[in-house]
């Protein structure tokens, strides 16, 4: 019997466009971006970011040096928004409805530029922050591990309580999701842009 459901924020809450992201970047002054971002781990200063080793100041600082041009954070800001083309009102109206029923959380490579913004009231259409939908919001960049490690499943495990068999894992990450697999946790891949609430309702039914 499921008692916890842990969604993934890009790909899976957030419709995502990596090349969109690139091209952001590219545009601030980083014109080797595509070596340095995926849609599922970065590389460099930028997976340095997701795992806390760099804070915003760094982050930026880092950019700067690798470029020879001054990229401030809200340069920064706007290029790591290009990721994100929708976060459809509907997916988060059902993640509510859900927490009548379930523990929910997140479980996110992510990095400060990001999830700052999104616990703001501004994330949303209906002007709530993401906090408002989630019991617990785990972030790569704040526990200081990425998916598809297993320890940050270990992690979020122990911290929520969890069980594993008890737990559904929902990410657009193929081996994020063979990961949490092999850890006995019961796991949903959707695709980017889908829309997997009948699938999920399958899954819980």
């Amino acid at each position: 019997m499921i008692k916890n459901i842990v969604f993934d924020l890009g790909g899976v809450i957030m419709d995502l466009d990596t090349d969109r992201a690139v091209n952001r970047f590219i545009e601030i002054g980083v014109s080797d971006a595509t070596e340095f971002v995926n849609a599922y781990q970065q590389k460099g200063v930028f997976l340095e970011l997701e795992e806390g080793l760099a804070d915003r100041e760094t982050f930026c600082k880092k950019l700067c040096e690798h470029t020879g041009k001054e990229i401030t954070e809200e340069m920064a800001f706007y290029a790591w928004q290009g990721f994100i083309v929708d976060i459809p009102q509907y997916k988060l109206d059902y993640i509510l409805n859900l927490r009548n029923s379930y523990k929910l959380y997140l479980l996110s490579n992510t990095n400060p530029f990001i999830l700052d913004w999104a616990r703001t009231p501004a994330f949303t259409e209906a002007g709530r922050p993401i906090t408002a939908y989630f019991d617990k919001l785990y972030a790569s960049y704040e526990i200081g591990i990425t998916k598809p490690n297993r320890e940050i499943f270990e992690f979020m495990l122990k911290d929520g309580e969890m069980i594993p068999s008890e737990t559904l894992f929902i990410d657009d990450g193929v081996r994020n999701v063979e990961v949490a697999d092999q850890m006995g946790i019961k796991t949903y891949c959707p695709k980017n842009k889908e829309d997997w609430r009948t699938s999920l309702d399958a899954i819980l039914a």
